[in-house]
């Protein structure tokens, strides 16, 4: 079955989805989406924490059953999915980024360990929800810079405290799975993404958030690690993962189990190699270089084997490294002209929907 057929084929119309992290990037995005698909969604999240931010400049409450709430708290939420009644579950909510794990590593730790304790117990002896996608992360392997793409039945852990929690994380999901989840009947599957791009994105210490700020301010953008080479996708390449990974789950509960989603394994990329390409999309641009020594220790090497995906769902990448990125860069030239972001970003779903 391909991709294109479970991205519109009906699917998902009036079914009740949760969809933890709706404010964030990548969450607004999968909103959009699922309301598109003709989901009946519910979110819940923290406020956006990022000025601007897409999820209100999307509009993303007009198209979601909108809730903020943290998932730190377990009460509260528990009483809302219990109210919810999910058949669906995309857990995204989550502390996202290396530098701010290091800057907070107990708060990450809350949120990315005990938050997803939080949404799975509150799954358990709940007997309306089917399937359960569980976003971690590309950085859960142990990194022994071995220079091979990591499978998923790879050892896990974290050097630093982000990763070390999203490795965590993990293992609850497959304990609560294990010993609790699948015996209800609720498929979990956890799924790890490579490095996202796309247009609405304003968070910092990401590469091209950075380098747009920068750009449009006239200051040249600082790259700490140009050499560093990561599996660089389009938004839209791993959330129709995850959008293919619930179907599949709803209609074969024993794929239930970790999936790596990313582009094919020998298209990695390095930094400066998207840098470029992001420079010569945007039309204007300063860079200054480092030489890998600034800031804290992150892996070099980072690629990731998605023959998995592939072989068990039917799902591939869409869009190249070059097109990700000019997608990603016309979002933000079309954005400073005056388009608006729900129209840029249900345009480029249209476009990914349309390429497979």
């Amino acid at each position: 079955m391909t991709g294109r057929t479970l991205l519109n084929g009906g699917f998902f119309h009036g079914k009740r989805v949760l969809l933890t992290g709706h404010s964030g990037f990548k969450g607004s995005w999968l909103a959009l989406w699922l309301d598109r698909l003709g989901a009946k969604v519910t979110g819940v999240s923290l406020l956006p924490n990022s000025q601007p931010n897409l999820f209100s400049l999307a509009g993303i409450e007009e198209c979601c059953d909108s809730h903020f709430l943290d998932i730190r708290d377990r009460t509260p939420l528990a009483t809302l999915i219990k109210h919810v009644q999910p058949e669906i579950v995309f857990h995204l909510a989550a502390q996202p980024l290396v530098r701010a794990g290091y800057r907070d590593p107990v708060g990450t730790f809350a949120t990315n360990v005990m938050g997803t304790v939080h949404v799975l117990d509150a799954l358990r002896g709940f007997g309306q929800v089917r399937a359960a996608v569980m976003v971690t992360t590309d950085k859960v392997y142990r990194d022994g810079e071995r220079r091979r793409p990591f499978r998923e039945d790879d050892a896990l852990g974290g050097h630093d405290p982000y990763s070390a929690s999203k490795a965590a994380t993990e293992m609850v999901i497959a304990g609560y799975r294990d010993a609790y989840l699948e015996e209800q009947g609720v498929a979990v599957a956890s799924a790890r993404a490579g490095n996202v791009i796309g247009g609405g994105d304003w968070s910092q210490d990401r590469l091209i958030p950075d380098a747009v700020r920068a750009w449009q301010n006239g200051h040249s953008l600082e790259v700490r690690h140009p050499n560093a080479i990561r599996p660089w996708q389009h938004v839209l390449e791993p959330l129709a993962g995850y959008l293919t990974l619930a179907e599949k789950l709803w209609q074969r509960p024993s794929l239930a189990g970790a999936y790596n989603f990313g582009p094919e394994r020998h298209k990695a990329a390095t930094v400066r190699e998207v840098v470029e390409l992001a420079r010569n999309c945007y039309h204007r641009g300063k860079v200054t270089y480092g030489n890998g020594c600034d800031g804290p220790q992150e892996a070099g090497w980072l690629a990731l084997d998605t023959a998995k995906s592939t072989s068990s769902l039917g799902f591939k990448p869409r869009w190249t490294l070059t097109e990700s990125v000019e997608h990603t860069m016309s979002w933000y030239s079309a954005f400073d002209q005056g388009e608006g972001a729900r129209d840029l970003c249900e345009k480029q779903i249209a476009e990914y929907e349309s390429s497979g």
